[in-house]
């Protein structure tokens, strides 16, 4: 389980870093590195989706420990 935690968390963080490339310098990363709406790009997001979905449950545990 820790190994999942660690891959959700990298992949969140690269979403999260994508993100932020938008908004400050308009800049989409995974467009620019897989192109324009390609079925890779897609398979992309939807991972960050689904790691930062797994995220809310982490969020509770580290809550939790708080």
């Amino acid at each position: 389980m820790k190994v999942l935690n660690c891959v959700a968390l990298t992949i969140a963080i690269i979403g999260a870093i994508n993100w932020g490339l938008i908004g400050f310098f308009d800049f989409n990363l995974v467009s620019g590195i897989f192109g324009d709406a390609t079925a890779f790009t897609r398979v992309i997001y939807a991972l960050v989706g689904l790691s930062g979905l797994y995220m809310i449950s982490l969020y509770g545990r580290a809550c939790a420990d708080a």
